[in-house]
């Protein structure tokens, strides 16, 4: 597992450094440091793209997929903390605040699994794709009731993003009950991603990356199993390529994509991440044609194109240079 690009474990610095523009807490750094952190989230999202192709071809209940690639995760990470006698030290001195932090973005997590996975049996693909990835939207009113003025870069880009997804998937909403609650169910799951983000962003300023991932995964598995158990959905009795495909799944779309996103978030803040997630929707389409067999729309191409754009003006408009607040009246 990578670790933070500070000395793990160590507390984000009181003020903002020469390198980091002034903004919301994982403001874009600028040099070496935040190239790497972009080949990481190219990586994170080769990740995740996997997700929506594997789930596809996983013979088990949307729930216990969730649950699986989780607790999966989990037992994955659980040697890695227990072999480093550094991370077993930061989770005995984890503070409360932070333990509350990684909690609630477990909490944050396994809600997104559970409203948007179910809603791809309720409507329609593209409704679902379309309104779960409204994620950096979210995102960017949750900065600025925060108090936070996310730069007319960062909205247009996020527009921008969001109009290539809506490119490929289309606008195809319907009327009907079971349509609505599907929807409803995929933009719950869209705002809960948003809190998962902004939540991870603010834990890792001070906890690395396994010892935060370790906790919040531990926490969406947990409730994840209870949903299973109270709503019925079978936990076994897969074959064992089904069992190959969720260990697949956890190590890719899991361990790897959310795994990743939750390093870099630090650096590359939680807009230009959250944007880049828009990404996951064309790549997923790409892999699905490569492995699946499963022809792409037309618009694939340029919808990434679009998207890709989205994400450059977001870039830019975070990296941008911001004035100072003004001083306060009467002080030095």
């Amino acid at each position: 597992m990578p670790g933070s690009a500070a000395r793990p474990g160590a507390p984000a610095p009181a003020g903002p450094s020469p390198a980091r523009s002034a903004g919301p807490p994982g403001s874009p750094a600028a040099g070496p440091a935040h190239r790497l952190e972009l080949v990481l989230l190219a990586v994170a999202i080769a990740g995740i793209s996997l997700s929506g192709p594997l789930v596809t071809a996983i013979a088990a209940p949307a729930l216990a997929v969730a649950f699986w690639r989780n607790a999966m995760a989990v037992a994955g990470l659980a040697p890695v903390v227990l072999a480093a006698a550094r991370l077993r030290r930061e989770l005995r001195r984890i503070g409360r605040r932070e333990l509350l932090l990684a909690l609630a973005a477990g909490v944050s997590l396994a809600v997104h699994f559970a409203c948007w996975i179910p809603s791809l049996r309720l409507t329609s693909v593209a409704s679902s794709v379309a309104l779960v990835t409204t994620t950096p939207i979210w995102v960017t009113l949750i900065l600025r009731l925060r108090g936070h003025r996310p730069p007319a870069r960062v909205w247009l880009g996020t527009a921008v993003a969001f109009g290539g997804v809506l490119l490929l998937t289309g606008v195809d909403f319907s009327l009907s009950a079971r349509a609505l609650a599907g929807d409803a169910l995929a933009l719950a799951g869209g705002l809960t991603a948003a809190v998962y983000v902004l939540i991870g962003a603010e834990a890792r300023r001070t906890l690395t990356t396994t010892g935060y991932t370790f906790v919040c995964y531990s926490a969406t598995a947990v409730l994840l199993l209870g949903l299973c158990l109270a709503t019925g959905s079978a936990l076994g009795g897969y074959s064992g390529e089904t069992w190959l495909k969720l260990l697949l799944l956890s190590a890719t779309a899991q361990v790897l994509g959310h795994s990743l996103l939750n390093r870099v978030v630090r650096g590359l803040g939680p807009s230009v991440t959250s944007t880049a997630i828009l990404l996951e929707t064309p790549a997923a389409a790409l892999i699905a044609w490569a492995w699946l067999g499963q022809t792409p729309p037309a618009l694939a191409l340029p919808a990434l194109a679009v998207i890709m754009l989205g994400l450059l003006v977001v870039i830019r408009g975070e990296r941008a240079p911001r004035p100072a607040p003004p001083p306060v009246a009467g002080s030095a």
